[in-house]
């Protein structure tokens, strides 16, 4: 399974994005309100200058205190982008997800921000993969 029709199947293809120089406390309201895992760093809205996930901010917290939350993204986000494009299928994006440990990956396209794909979505999407394809093999075997 593609990228692609992953993303075809979220309910949303909206990424929640902040501006560089946001508050990291602003994110994590942000995170709570809409009940997300993360928020893309965005200068534009349209493209991915950094990620910043909710781990994130809990090992600053831990590390640092309440008082990273006056903080700027910025300087918590993670800037090294691990992202993927349509056509990658989901078991190179499950594989790169694993090995580097992380569950959301933004999609790129020529430097444009498509979309954001969760570990969850890839593993819905290999399930309900999965199960076609056994209820094609025991079609098969039936002679249905």
């Amino acid at each position: 399974m593609l990228v692609q029709k992953i993303l075809n199947s979220k309910a949303s293809d909206a990424v929640v994005t902040v501006k560089p120089g946001s508050l990291v406390r602003d994110a994590a309201q942000i995170l709570a309100k809409k009940q997300i895992g993360t928020v893309v760093v965005s200068s534009s809205g349209d493209t991915a200058d950094g990620i910043l996930s909710e781990r994130d901010i809990v090992r600053e917290l831990a590390a640092h205190g309440a008082s990273c939350l006056a903080e700027k993204v910025d300087d918590y986000m993670t800037s090294k982008l691990v992202t993927c494009k349509l056509s990658d299928t989901a078991d190179s994006v499950l594989h790169q997800m694993t090995k580097g440990r992380f569950r959301h990956m933004p999609v790129v396209e020529d430097g444009q921000l498509i979309g954001l794909i969760t570990l969850g979505d890839v593993v819905k999407a290999r399930l309900s993969e999965l199960s076609m394809e056994k209820d094609a093999l025991q079609g098969m075997i039936m002679g249905h």
